[in-house]
């Protein structure tokens, strides 16, 4: 493994929080790693992983370079934000809150999760301060509503939330402007050093801003990880938000959710201890696991040409003791076709 040379701005690199490297210090820029795997090598292609996963054991990979312009943003006051049940965003607001001695507030999709046990996920928010306020899944779809946004800043006004104006509201996926300008730097890191960047996408905010950030003819490549085909008109309004209008080459393949997010199957399961058995490399299942996935498939297609460099961004790990991650419904979907050289010999 070794580190490529890129410099990273200083508004996302210097250290914050408390004691300065004891607060939220990270490690950037992230390292570069080359990966052999014969299943690139027969066509031609080589594959790196940027290795995101590595900036901060616990604001892992691109939940840093979100949320620390967002925390800068919120000097002090109450982070509120949303997520699912299983959100690696809440997680990690989570943990900032408590390293930073920064109130936090989740709010979660899911009203009838309020009188059941804490899942390993939320009980981790609720460990590191996180206050959980969870709500219909009807008024979730609306929380970017001014006037359900404001009923939920309402009903969250008690404990360390006194007054709305000492919210800093973080939308789900900390996906907003400065989350945007703050993957530019991503996007930067990588230089030249591939022709194509891949990022699994959620919200579409890293790739809005890795996309950005890349350098003339380098084009990126996101892999959304829940279907219904929005994300490209997202990114494009991220990118319009942030940086006036479309920034850098970018487009979006949406064949690898796996029946959606939070889904998997045993063929993506079965793929990514594959993979970390040739590598190594602990592969989280719900977003990293389905952009290697798809890259596979790609380069089985020939849709690299020879000579290609491809970079793979990690942008998290598995969740829980050791490597273990968060459960996940299995998909009624049919299941994606699984990469032809999957099978071939190593």
């Amino acid at each position: 493994m070794s580190d490529n040379g890129g410099v990273t701005g200083s508004d996302t690199s210097a250290p914050l929080g408390p004691g300065g490297p004891g607060g939220l210090a990270p490690r950037l820029p992230s390292p570069v790693q080359e990966v052999r795997d014969e299943r690139f090598a027969r066509h031609g292609v080589r594959l790196l992983l940027k290795r995101d996963d590595l900036i901060h054991p616990q604001l892992i990979g691109n939940k840093w370079r979100k949320l620390v312009p967002n925390l800068r943003a919120a000097a002090g006051r109450t982070v509120l934000t949303f997520g699912g049940a299983y959100s690696n965003h809440l997680r990690a607001t989570a943990a900032a809150g408590r390293l930073l001695g920064l109130p936090t507030v989740g709010v979660v999709r899911g009203h009838e999760l309020a009188g059941r046990p804490l899942n390993p996920s939320l009980a981790r928010c609720a460990a590191d301060g996180m206050r959980l306020h969870f709500v219909d899944r009807a008024t979730y779809r609306r929380k970017a509503e001014p006037e359900t946004l404001a009923a939920i800043l309402r009903a969250t006004a008690a404990g360390d939330v006194r007054d709305v104006r000492d919210v800093h509201v973080v939308p789900e996926g900390g996906s907003n402007v400065l989350a945007v300008r703050g993957c530019r730097e991503l996007g930067a890191e990588l230089g030249g050093l591939a022709d194509v960047v891949a990022v699994a996408c959620g919200t579409g905010g890293t790739l809005a801003g890795l996309a950005a950030g890349l350098a003339p003819g380098v084009r990126a490549l996101g892999v959304p990880v829940l279907k219904g085909g929005f994300l490209g008109a997202d990114t494009a309004a991220l990118q319009r938000d942030a940086f006036g209008g479309r920034r850098g080459d970018w487009s979006l393949d949406d064949r690898f959710h796996f029946g959606g997010y939070a889904r998997t199957t045993p063929a993506l399961d079965a793929f990514a201890g594959d993979f970390e058995r040739r590598h190594g490399l602990p592969v989280e299942r719900l977003y990293v696991a389905k952009m290697l996935y798809g890259l596979v498939t790609l380069a089985a297609e020939g849709a690299f040409p020879h000579g290609t460099t491809v970079a793979a961004v990690v942008t998290g790990a598995p969740f829980g003791p050791g490597t273990t991650a968060p459960p996940a419904a299995r998909s009624t979907a049919p299941p994606v076709a699984p990469p032809a050289a999957q099978t071939a010999s190593r």
